[in-house]
């Protein structure tokens, strides 16, 4: 219950809106002369992240062995699986960042064949997917998910500071079927706010503790 009243209560700050509006495509050709600018309120990341942390590490807290291992409210995980889960958007959102720093040199359209594979391989990552968190939950004790994603947000949130407007407009072409929110292309600007939207929509799922 104090995770909860904590996420509704954070969630109704001021500054947590969808930020500066973003392009949703990229250019198809190089025949812009100039890289477009973009802005992202910073203050409602770093806002979201400290909810992130605070909340994440309530879960912990509250919860005994026997709730870690309950059944998730809407998955096929247990709670402390889907933790894991929750855990693994910052990890991998940071190799997704260094990815868009190297790509985003090439002209946007190289990108989409990249894309492209990856959505083609869209039911052997559905299946690692699902399998990684069931593996990485057996090893994986829940303090040490709880350092870990503390970790990575700090990481995100010194990244995001060092980015000016032209920095957070680099992109690349992305799978839209690996997740709901992922777009066809994305900018750093929209891969700093990722995985805090996908610990929401996962900390909806987690069983309260009993």
């Amino acid at each position: 219950m104090r995770v909860r009243l904590l996420m509704q209560s954070v969630r109704r700050l001021p500054g947590n809106g969808a930020g500066a509006p973003r392009p949703e495509l990229a250019p198809d050709d190089d025949s812009a002369k100039e890289v477009p600018q973009m802005d992202l309120d910073k203050p409602a990341v770093r806002e979201e992240l400290e909810r992130v942390r605070q909340g994440f590490a309530l879960h912990i807290a509250d919860m005994t062995p026997a709730d870690l291992d309950r059944l998730s409210d809407g998955t096929k995980w247990t709670n402390r699986q889907l933790l894991f889960h929750m855990l693994f958007g910052y990890i991998i959102v940071r190799r997704l960042i260094w990815m868009v720093k190297l790509l985003s040199y090439l002209p946007a359209v190289a990108t989409r064949p990249f894309a492209a594979l990856l959505d083609a391989a869209t039911r052997p990552f559905n299946w690692a997917n699902y399998i990684g968190p069931v593996v990485a939950a057996k090893i994986i004790s829940p303090a040490r998910i709880q350092h870990w994603l503390d970790g990575l947000t700090v990481w995100l949130e010194k990244d995001m500071n060092r980015q000016n407007a032209k920095g957070l407009a680099r992109g690349m072409y992305y799978p839209t079927t690996w997740d709901p929110y992922f777009k066809r292309y994305m900018t750093l600007a929209d891969l700093y706010r990722y995985p805090t939207q996908h610990f929401d929509h996962h900390d909806r799922q987690v069983g309260a503790p009993q």
